[in-house]
């Protein structure tokens, strides 16, 4: 079967850090491109940060960029977001996405399609 599985959630004060990990089984992640999204309550969904998994620069969304870092591992076929300087307004439920041949800004772009996503992880940033 194939599914995307996130880690990494969690409580964190203002200005701490989390590192989420999205893991995907039961298929290869070379030929996609993997997006980290997030939904706060009340709220619609967002792209935060986006990284085709073949190679490329990643694409990250103007509220997060120099705090996010999107990366990937070949061997562990993972794809994880380190998440420094977090503020209350990042507290959402993230959840990982993968589509098949796509840039990465278009797959961080609005009402994009995507082949697979995974169940999500809590994050919350509060003191």
């Amino acid at each position: 079967q194939r599914q995307l599985v996130e880690s990494g959630g969690g409580l964190v004060q203002p200005g701490g850090s989390l590192r989420l990990s999205c893991a995907a089984s039961g298929f290869a992640l070379d030929w996609y491109t993997i997006g980290w999204f997030r939904q706060a309550p009340g709220k619609e969904r967002e792209a935060v940060s986006c990284l085709r998994f073949g190679g490329g620069s990643a694409f990250h969304d103007d509220s997060v960029k120099g705090r996010f870092t999107i990366s990937r591992d070949r061997d562990k076929n993972t794809v994880d977001l380190q998440m420094d300087s977090l503020k209350p307004e990042d507290t959402a439920v993230y959840y990982c996405a993968a589509r098949r041949n796509i840039a990465a800004q278009a797959m961080c772009g609005q009402l994009v399609q995507v082949d697979y996503w995974g169940q999500g992880t809590q994050v919350t940033v509060s003191s």
